[in-house]
């Protein structure tokens, strides 16, 4: 990969106009990443990957604007902050998982925050909705009763958490499912068990489209489920390799 300095690079941009790769969405190269370094600077150990959608995608559940403060401001920042965090410690060596389940404090909070986005983003689809498939639906009816008993006890969960933080499904290595409302960054790695989906309920999650109403947005979200995806955590909630 070739480094460029600053001032090399901003002679190239000025004389094509503006640079492409200044104009891509970030959703395509990853927030604070623009697929090269400068001179003098080095790779981070954990990097924020792309969002796996454009930013108005889920349009108009969340707008462009609530999706771009979300991943590009405040999920961009726990890695960032993960990254001086860690730097010249063990953790840079682990995997982005393994910091989470083993750390606590300041790494933790942030190396939570930085993986729990990541989740969250893939539980979504612009083109999802609907009901889960499959083993995942069996599950479902077998320990919630229904899926319309489910989606109550999660919508609640999610609505009524205290202050910041997620609701989960989570899975036990048996396959048994629960709901986890879990406060800040709090995951269900940390107690054993397997995420299948999530909703995040931190304020900054939302307020920019909803304000305050938290409910109406925890309503939304069934709209943009991504069930495959859950589907696919559950298939393979015992080889976490396969997963992360």
């Amino acid at each position: 990969m070739a480094y460029l300095s600053r001032r090399d690079f901003l002679k190239g941009s000025v004389g094509v106009g503006v640079s492409s790769t200044l104009l891509a969405p970030c959703w395509k190269v990853g927030y604070g990443s623009m697929g090269f370094l400068f001179a003098g600077e080095k790779k981070m150990p954990f990097q924020q990957p792309p969002l796996p959608y454009p930013m108005d995608a889920l349009v108009p559940y969340l707008s462009e604007e609530q999706i771009r403060f979300h991943y590009g401001k405040h999920h961009a920042a726990y890695f960032k902050n993960l990254n001086t965090l860690v730097e010249g410690k063990p953790e840079e060596q682990m995997s982005l998982r393994e910091v989470v389940i083993r750390s606590t404090g300041s790494v933790f909070n942030n190396a939570g925050q930085a993986w729990n986005h990541t989740f969250y983003w893939n539980c979504m689809a612009p083109k999802g909705g609907g009901e889960p498939t499959g083993e995942l639906a069996e599950a479902i009816r077998r320990d919630f009763g229904s899926f319309e008993e489910f989606k109550k006890a999660f919508s609640d969960a999610a609505a009524k958490l205290f202050g910041s933080g997620w609701a989960w499904l989570a899975a036990d290595k048996e396959g048994k499912l629960s709901i986890m409302p879990l406060s800040n960054a709090d995951t269900p790695l940390k107690y054993d068990k397997e995420p299948i989906l999530t909703i995040d309920v931190w304020e900054h999650a939302y307020y920019i489209d909803y304000r305050n109403e938290r409910a109406r947005f925890v309503e939304g979200f069934w709209n943009y489920v991504n069930w495959p995806f859950a589907a696919k955590r559950y298939s393979l909630r015992n080889q976490p390799d396969q997963l992360d």
